[in-house]
């Protein structure tokens, strides 16, 4: 009841942040606006004149302006290290997801050559039982005991015989040769896949490596602030998302979208929209916790929609639509790197796993720079 709550308070705000941004107010000051801007940070900033700003300069440490400064910078700082984890991670998931396909794929060539060994096996024990009948009739070939016989009906019948039993010599050894050839391939193939897993296993104890050294950065950074500084952090943290989303609102882009869900994307829509409050984890991909892309592959293939794991293989596989054509369920996904991904949910609002130290939640669909938009269900 409680996540629904928060749903709806989500959604509520950002459909106020819709109207509050419609293009006629968004278009009034078209210059760049920086820290005299009322929404930006809350050290009391926006009510000073240019001059003050201008004249306090980095010397006058004490300025409310030099706080915001330092603690803008620190922002900008903990969204690159954390942009750089991203980016890490992504390159994490698709390393394990080759991994355990590969996993997947020494299994079955396992099984094959357990079943070849046994058909080899069996194919032996054939050829053996044919070489011991021979034997039991004095050792004679077929051929022999047929001219021997004495009996004109026996013999042709016999012929007929001998020359279905040839042919099925031969192929009985044609089947051996090929199991064994086989064999030797299947055993080939084992090999290059374990090499190919031991490989993306160093990748990932790599990765892993990187993603927590930037993380901990990041962290360490974040907790040697004061408890009202980040509070005021957290505060530029949501005044850029604001800035940004009303930017694109302003572009009068919502006119434009307006397109229905599909059944699939709604059923996509759902699971993501359920897991809002569950934690941000690297390389998650639920039930308790999820990374970007976790959230938004594991919401398709509860819809019944398998995608790729990672967002710049969701980039890659999937097809592409115009930002004005996309509707519920499609990923929009950003930065130029495709390094993040969320789900559009409709009314400009997206549901994404932001980072670290964050929880599954709704924003605005461009509170972060849009590469582009995919459609899984295309």
């Amino acid at each position: 009841m409680n996540r629904r709550r928060c749903v709806a308070a989500a959604i509520t705000l950002v459909c106020a942040v819709t109207v509050l941004t419609a293009p006629t107010a968004a278009y009034a000051d078209p210059r760049p606006s920086h820290s005299g801007s009322p929404d930006s940070g809350s050290g009391g900033s926006g009510s000073g004149g240019g001059s003050d700003s201008s004249s306090s300069g980095p010397s006058s440490s004490g300025s409310p302006s030099s706080g915001t400064d330092r603690l803008e910078a620190v922002r900008q700082k903990i969204d690159d290290l954390y942009r750089q984890a991203g980016s890490a991670t992504d390159a994490y998931n698709l390393a394990k997801e080759q991994s355990e396909k590969q996993s997947s794929e020494i299994v079955k060539l396992a099984q094959s050559i357990v079943k070849g060994q046994s058909k080899i096996t069996a194919l032996k024990k054939q050829a053996g039982a044919e070489a011991r009948a021979q034997y039991r009739d004095s050792g004679l070939p077929p051929a022999a005991q047929l001219m021997l016989s004495g009996d004109p009906d026996s013999f042709l019948d016999g012929a007929d015989r001998l020359r279905s039993g040839q042919q099925a010599q031969k192929n009985l050894l044609a089947e051996m040769d090929q199991t064994q050839k086989d064999l030797t391939a299947y055993t080939q193939d084992a090999s290059d896949q374990w090499q190919k897993l031991e490989s993306n296993r160093k990748k990932q104890a790599k990765k892993k490596k990187d993603i927590q050294q930037k993380i901990e950065a990041a962290k360490k950074l974040e907790s040697s602030l004061a408890k009202k500084e980040r509070e005021r952090l957290k505060k530029l943290e949501e005044d850029q998302e604001f800035k940004a989303q009303t930017a694109w609102l302003s572009s009068g882009i919502l006119k434009e979208i307006n397109n229905k869900a599909s059944a699939e994307g709604k059923k996509a829509v759902k699971f993501a929209t359920d897991q809002i409050g569950k934690p941000y984890v690297w390389g998650a991909a639920g039930p308790k916790s999820f990374d970007c892309s976790g959230l938004t592959s594991q919401a398709w293939a509860a819809a019944g929609d398998p995608i790729p794991r990672t967002s710049q293989e969701q980039w890659k596989q999937l097809p592409h639509v115009q930002v004005k054509d996309m509707r519920p369920g499609d990923l929009i996904i950003y930065f130029s790197d495709a390094t993040h991904v969320g789900m559009y949910i409709g009314d400009g609002a997206m549901v994404n796993a932001p980072r670290p130290g964050r929880n599954v939640t709704i924003g605005g669909a461009g509170s972060m720079p849009i590469l582009g938009v995919v459609r899984p269900d295309k």
